[in-house]
């Protein structure tokens, strides 16, 4: 169950149609076949070997996407760097990582180079642009491979991806995934979800070098649908692109959602053509859910969770989202969960837990194969056959799951256990809260104190006292807010997740909050 002879084999039936478009850029499933064939054999050629680790850094593209394809076709390891990372942050994954090969584009030359210092030689291909001393370009290996068939690939190692975890708690690790993690998630679980078909039409809206990104090229691979990848996302053009392009489907975060929102409503017959949006990567706001239901009622809403050690787990389908507009769904297919207390006892239906999930042996289904090179790690995150996953949720009599917190973001306060989540939701019931993140602050009374960052919308002006009024009315009062601080962005990685360790930095600095810290 290789990808790239999957790749191999729809691409014989889909022949002459249109597989990726990006801006101008139009290949089609035979295009794309012969052009990653030559990829693959350039590198065998260049002495690259299944099971070599290779990064890709560059920006969304035509070419991005074929050097992942050639590398998966020669049984690379693929690496994806995203290009919004600081210079330090991939020097961290590439010195990590130790890939044999980095591809890049020119507008990170520099920092590519820079990371690749602590290498042996690797092997430096330029995706655009002149080429530099030392470097090849991806049209020299385009140019320089053939198109006879490749070699069969081993068995084994079946790995296929590091995909480096968002850091949101530590210093981010790179979770392997198998091919087969990826033919299934990817395959089985978004046919039999989605009901993708090759007549389906895929707006990529966010990074190829995220997880949701590489779930949208195992849909080119295993369903024959077509990809519209947009460079950067902007709403307007995104709209523009559901417009011309016909998209059917929309697979993106939440927080794309929010942006296009205003666009849709000016014009929702730009989107008639859209029977579907999917999304993950955060909880998805009920008040977001309604908007959308009203501007374009006729496009189906699922929403899943998931996670890069994970896979998906749960899925609330577009029929259910009147009825149980605030869970996460109930679970997929084949995948199996638990949710236990802080001793590891399975806690009863609507009592919150930490889940942990199950779906076959690690790397075999869903489930991540293991970090890499971290096994104590790896240790660390499994209990027996079952992956923590450092999520708290609970789950009804109907098995519905509704998410509560991160374990790591619970506020103790007091002796009492308080989920930011719940007053982060609470927050964004007000009008005029764009979005909210709650975090824990020492207290020298309570031990820990409530603190929310809040993004306020364009003209609105709520005073803190109103905010924390609004909070103390929907929960408890040793739930609401001790300090308001009003922020224009929430600091966020590539992936849309709030960053809090940034935010507890910036509590940290403030005045009124270290003055009622503890010793």
């Amino acid at each position: 169950m290789k990808l790239g002879s999957i790749f191999s084999s729809m691409a014989s039936r889909q022949g002459g149609k249109e597989a990726i478009v990006c801006g101008d850029q139009r290949l089609s499933f035979s295009e794309l076949d012969k052009s990653t064939t030559r990829i693959a054999h350039s590198l065998l050629a260049a002495g690259k070997k299944p099971g070599d680790r290779i990064a890709v850094y560059a920006p969304n593209s035509v070419e991005l996407v074929t050097a992942m394809i050639g590398i998966l076709k020669m049984g690379g390891v693929l690496v994806p760097v995203s290009t919004h990372l600081t210079p330090s942050e991939v020097a961290f994954v590439v010195d990590t990582a130790r890939p044999t090969a980095i591809f890049f584009s020119s507008d990170v030359r520099a920092a590519a180079h820079a990371a690749a210092n602590s290498l042996q030689a690797p092997l430096m291909i330029a995706t655009d642009g002149d080429i530099e001393t030392g470097e090849l370009s991806l049209e020299d290996l385009i140019a320089g491979g053939g198109e006879h068939e490749l070699p069969f690939l081993p068995l084994e190692p079946d790995d296929c991806l590091i995909a480096f975890t968002s850091g949101t708690t530590g210093r981010p690790k790179g979770a392997i995934s198998t091919h087969a993690n990826v033919a299934i998630y990817s395959g089985f679980l978004n046919s039999v979800e989605y009901g993708l078909t090759d007549r389906d039409i895929i707006l990529v809206p966010t990074s190829m070098a995220h997880r949701t990104g590489l779930s949208r090229m195992g849909n080119l691979f295993l369903s024959g649908s077509k990809l519209v990848i947009m460079r950067k996302f902007d709403a307007k053009e995104a709209v523009d692109l559901i417009e011309r392009e016909r998209i059917t489907v929309l697979s993106c975060v939440p927080t794309v959602v929010r942006l296009l929102l205003p666009e849709i409503e000016r014009r929702p017959e730009a989107v008639s053509s859209l029977r579907l949006i999917t999304a993950t990567g955060e909880v998805f706001p009920v008040e977001l859910k309604d908007r959308l239901s009203a501007a374009a009622t006729h496009i189906g809403l699922y929403t899943y969770y998931a996670g890069t050690e994970t896979g998906t787990v749960t899925a609330l389908h577009p029929h259910e989202q009147d009825r149980h507009s605030d869970s996460m769904g109930r679970l997929v297919p084949g995948v199996e969960v638990r949710i236990v207390n802080q001793d590891m006892e399975d806690v009863d239906d609507g009592d919150a837990g930490e889940m942990l999930v199950r779906c076959g042996a690690p790397g075999s289904f869903t489930i991540m194969r293991a970090y890499l090179d971290l096994p104590e790690a790896t240790a660390e995150a499994f209990v027996g056959d079952w992956l923590r996953s450092g999520d708290i949720v609970r789950r009804d009599k109907d098995g519905y799951f509704y998410f509560v917190d991160r374990a790591k973001d619970m506020i103790v306060s007091g002796g009492y256990n308080i989920y930011s989540k719940e007053v982060e939701l609470t927050l964004l019931e007000h009008p005029a809260v764009a979005d909210a993140a709650v975090i824990n602050v020492p207290d020298r009374q309570f031990g820990e104190a409530v603190m929310a960052y809040v993004e306020l919308n364009p003209d609105a002006e709520p005073t803190a006292d109103e905010l924390i009024q609004l909070c103390r009315d929907r929960i408890a009062s040793y739930k609401k807010p001790k300090y308001v601080r009003y922020i224009d962005h929430l600091p966020r990685t590539t992936t849309g997740k709030v960053l809090k360790a940034t935010l507890r930095e910036l509590a940290a600095e403030d005045a009124e909050v270290s003055g009622n810290a503890g010793e």
